[in-house]
């Protein structure tokens, strides 16, 4: 049977609508009275670098090994109460909170830094003050920081949509030569311990210190490192001289980090920076190395050129007969600051110390310890404050790095350490 073209044409293209049924106006019909193309089908565009790296720092957690608000918040406190609320915006130092959201920073460790002038001189209990600072925060923003003593409250921490705020100590001065107070810090919620900071102290000679005074770790603090090993606090390498280095490779039964070195490599004779050669003994070791954004730790050029800077300033303060420490001095360095901008690194240097870890040893080696509110105006050109990591992750991405390993620098790294040192601890009680 032959069906009536009329017909056939309604069968195959639908025609009987209300719109198709007028001629005037009627688009011609594909096949029939045109060839017309179908419109080209395109996928949606690629998320760019950039907005691929503000998504990872929102999905991942960030981990920085260094971040020294609480001798910040020392500094800015009158009577004992820090003018500064790092749980509101600040015009100040390099962390609060509204940056550490744009960020995406998540686990903060906040520094115990405490004075090698304080050695054997109440470094406890300055100690003590610092750490009752970053329970203060806690205690006024509970709905955004949280205490971090284990991995698993960072973890947990973060679901929670909290910033964990775990504590390292910045400088062991605060054992004072007693084995027992490794412990009593490690109730107090200190996770690792820097042992030693510019100059030696009762437990390690300093890597800025020339004394050389124990030729490496002191006999207390090699009792010191199983101590930390036997509680379950990581210890860290950063700031001790080479010899203390190697003497806590030989000794710890536990992988070490340097929570906030970089890789001499890029600064000869910067004895605060970690050698290939050290480098290579501390991932062999399972540790890890975390990247401090300063500029003077990441170029060797523009360390010397910072070098000339200061001497140019503390010049400068000197004829206008100015205290560098007091409040006059410290806007007068501002003010030439605005005016004769210090040299500066950028963040693909600090990208470059990271490639340089993988080089040598791969990625399972190397994190993060910027040294937020602890290298002043020295830091690099994209990283300025907590608000930057997506700057270094989309640096990393435009040199291949996957967000998998993006995630291993980021915080998986340094969590595996820790949990190893919560992991020993737990097979190895007192007494036991």
């Amino acid at each position: 049977m032959r069906w009536p073209t009329v017909v056939l044409l309604s069968l195959l293209f639908g025609c009987g609508s209300k719109s198709e049924s007028s001629t005037a106006g009627a688009k011609p019909i594909a096949g029939v009275d045109e060839q017309v193309e179908a419109p080209p089908t395109s996928a949606p565009p690629s998320p760019t670098v950039e907005a691929r790296a503000e998504a990872l720092a929102k999905s991942i957690i960030i981990l920085d090994g260094h971040i020294d608000v609480p001798w910040r918040l020392e500094k800015s406190s009158k009577d004992g109460v820090s003018t500064e609320d790092v749980g509101a915006a600040t015009d100040s130092g390099d962390f609060d909170l509204p940056r550490a959201r744009a960020g995406g920073l998540d686990a903060p460790f906040m520094s115990i830094y405490v004075s090698p002038d304080f050695e054997m001189n109440g470094a406890d209990a300055v100690a003590e003050r610092l750490i009752a600072s970053v329970e203060g925060i806690v205690a006024k923003h509970p709905d955004d920081f949280a205490l971090a003593p284990s991995v698993q409250s960072v973890r947990n921490n973060f679901k929670a949509g909290r910033i964990s705020l775990p504590m390292g100590m910045e400088n062991g001065a605060p054992l004072m030569g007693k084995l027992e107070n490794v412990a009593r810090f490690h109730e107090r919620g200190i996770r690792y311990i820097t042992l030693a900071h510019s100059k030696d102290n009762h437990i390690s000679d300093s890597s800025y210190d020339d004394r050389h005074t124990h030729g490496g770790l002191s006999a207390f603090g090699k009792t010191v490192v199983a101590e930390m090993n036997r509680v379950g606090i990581m210890v860290d390498v950063s700031h001790i001289s080479d010899e203390a280095f190697w003497d806590v490779i030989e000794l710890s039964k536990v992988p070490v980090i340097a929570s906030h070195s970089s890789c001499r490599h890029f600064t000869p004779g910067f004895e605060r920076n970690m050698s290939d050669e050290m480098i290579r003994a501390l991932a062999k070791a399972g540790g890890v190395i975390q990247i401090n954004f300063g500029s003077g730790f990441l170029d060797g050029e523009v360390r010397e050129a910072r070098k000339a800077y200061d001497v140019a300033l503390d010049a400068y303060l000197k004829v206008k007969g100015l205290d560098p420490d007091s409040d006059e001095g410290e806007a007068a360095a501002k003010a030439y600051a605005a005016e004769n901008p210090a040299p500066r690194s950028t963040v693909a240097k600090v990208a470059d110390h990271v490639e340089h870890v993988i080089g040598l040893v791969g990625v399972e080696h190397v994190g993060l310890g910027s040294d937020f509110d602890g290298v002043g105006d020295s830091l690099p050109e994209g990283l300025r404050s907590v608000a930057d990591y997506p700057n270094l992750f989309a640096e990393l991405l435009r040199r291949g790095r996957t967000e998998a390993e993006l995630e291993k620098i980021a915080s998986g790294n340094v969590l595996r350490v820790w949990r190893a040192a919560e992991a020993f601890a737990a097979e190895h009680p007192a007494g036991g």
